[in-house]
C-alpha cells in the first residue's frame, strides 16, 4: 500500500528497481532471482496475473513467463486493484507485487487487517503518530509488526510467529528457551518468622 500523494512516484521507482534484478541460476554469482520450484508454481503465477487483469489490475512490469529453460517468470508489479479484490486477499506465493493506493493511516490499517493472513507487516514513515497508530492495540494485527524495515526476515532476538490463518504460537527470542525448560516459581523466606495471611499466627 502506498499513500496516494506519492503513489505514481513509488511505482516508477519500483519499475526501475525491478529492471535491475539479475535473473538466472541462483548458484551463479550476482544472480538475485531464480526460477520457481515447479510447473505448478508457474501456473499459479499465471492464474494470479490473469485474475488480477480480470479484476481491473494493470500490469506495469513483468506479468509473463520467461522464454528460457526452467520455471522462470518475470517479477511482476500490478496496480489499480481494489483492496478487497479476491486476488489481493489470496496468497499465491508468486513473485507478484500488488500496489494499492490509500488515503490515510486508518484506511491502510483496515486494509492490512482485513486479510486472513497475519505473519508480518511494515510501515514506512517518519511520522511518530502514524508509527504508534501502526504498532498500537488498534494497529496492525500481525505477529511481526515492523517500522521502516521490510517484512522479509525477522529480528533474531524477537519472538517469531503469525496470527490468524498464518498460525499462532511463537518461536525464537524469549519464547525459544521455554520449549526446553520446566518453569517453576520459587519463593524463599530467609527470616525465622512464618508470616501468614489475615494476621493468623502460627505458634
Amino acid at each position: 500500500m502506498v499513500h496516494e500523494s506519492i503513489h505514481d512516484t513509488v511505482v516508477e521507482r519500483l519499475r526501475n528497481a525491478y529492471s535491475q534484478v539479475t535473473i538466472g541460476d541462483p548458484l551463479d554469482d550476482g544472480v538475485l532471482y531464480g526460477p520457481l520450484h515447479s510447473q505448478q508454481a508457474v501456473k499459479i503465477f499465471e492464474n494470479a496475473v490473469s485474475e488480477a487483469k480480470s479484476q481491473g489490475g494493470t500490469v506495469v512490469y513483468g506479468g509473463e513467463r520467461l522464454e528460457r529453460p526452467g520455471n522462470y517468470v518475470a517479477p511482476t508489479i500490478i496496480t489499480d486493484l481494489q483492496h478487497d479484490s479476491n486476488v489481493v486477499l489470496k496468497e499465491s506465493f508468486a513473485p507478484v507485487l500488488y500496489v494499492l493506493k490509500f488515503s490515510d493511516i486508518n484506511e491502510a490499517i483496515r486494509w492490512n487487517n482485513e486479510v486472513d493472513q497475519g505473519l508480518s507487516s511494515s510501515i514506512f514513515t517518519a511520522n511518530m503518530e502514524k508509527i504508534f497508530n501502526w504498532i498500537g492495540p488498534k494497529g496492525s494485527d500481525c505477529g511481526v509488526v515492523n517500522v521502516n524495515i521490510p517484512t522479509n526476515g525477522a529480528e533474531i532476538g524477537g519472538a517469531f510467529g503469525g496470527e490468524k490463518a498464518t498460525g499462532g504460537g511463537r518461536e525464537s527470542g524469549s519464547d525459544a528457551w521455554k520449549q526446553y525448560m520446566r518453569r517453576s516459581t520459587c519463593t524463599i523466606n530467609y527470616s525465622k518468622d512464618l508470616p501468614l495471611a489475615q494476621g493468623i499466627k502460627f505458634q
